[in-house]
């Protein structure tokens, strides 16, 4: 019986020439042996740590066709010390200002509906946020919004950015956001139901955010039909643990986020 390499190629054929990929950190592989599939968290001589989506780290030798990399045999190879280092990069993708200090804070704010909300913004916006000197806080959600700004007194020193949970045409949330009219405010929002959605499920490692009955409080909903434990709040701590980058968030919340920053750190003339 003929034996087969790892990546199940016959030793009687001379194996092709593969690509060698540095070990960048995030990069996503599957060890060939194992079947081990996670993101690399470090690099070091001869070997590389991944995690995978449960939060397990493997550390594996640097060896000649070792990995597949979308499915394709590469062989991982320690990022090149020679070559010009790519800028590093905060958790929202900006460019990383090593060593920058806190700026004093603003007058203007960033408000967001609760304290989920707040820390899934702190975990990928804060290195921003804090160069650039805006707090965010979070209000218990939007009902008081108009009372809300007009206790905040904005104006342009002063703009006050909102985020909103399920700011879709016809919502609750839309008329408060439309009664909103001040020039130095801007509401915007996501269609999710709650910000957990705006997680994308294959980074909390489920296919789909399950569909909770009308009537049923949502969170509770999604940790019954996931098989979790009820416990909304331990929930979360998982799901904003799997969060590492903007990569684990969707598009719809990136946009709106990045919009509202915009706002307050450069507000119109």
């Amino acid at each position: 019986m003929r034996s087969y390499s790892p990546d199940l190629t016959p030793p009687w054929k001379k194996p092709s020439a593969v690509p060698e990929v540095p070990a960048d950190r995030d990069l996503v592989v599957e060890e060939v042996t194992t079947g081990f599939c996670g993101a690399v968290i470090g690099c070091e001589a001869g070997t590389v740590t991944l995690e995978d989506r449960f939060g397990k780290h493997r550390v594996f030798p640097l060896t000649a066709r070792g990995f597949l990399l979308e499915g394709r045999v590469v062989t991982l190879v320690r990022p090149g010390a020679g070559a010009p280092a790519a800028p590093a990069r905060t958790a929202s993708g900006s460019v990383a200002v090593p060593g920058a200090r806190a700026r004093v804070a603003r007058a203007g704010r960033i408000y967001v509906e609760g304290r989920h909300d707040a820390e899934l913004v702190e975990r990928v916006w804060g290195d921003d946020l804090r160069i650039e000197g805006v707090v965010v806080e979070y209000l218990e959600g939007v009902d008081d919004l108009p009372a809300i700004v007009a206790d905040f007194a904005p104006g342009p020193d002063a703009c006050l950015g909102v985020l909103v949970d399920h700011l879709v045409p016809g919502s609750k949330e839309s008329r408060i956001a439309a009664s909103v009219t001040d020039p130095h405010v801007l509401v915007v929002g996501h269609p999710y139901i709650d910000i957990w959605e705006a997680v994308k499920p294959s980074s909390v490692g489920i296919t789909a955010w399950p569909v909770v009955p009308r009537g049923q409080d949502w969170k509770t909903g999604v940790c019954r039909a996931l098989g979790w434990p009820p416990n909304t709040g331990a929930a979360w701590q998982h799901i904003l643990s799997r969060v590492r980058s903007y990569r684990d968030l969707q598009p719809e919340l990136l946009g709106r986020v990045e919009e509202l920053i915009d706002f307050v750190t450069l507000p119109p003339e």
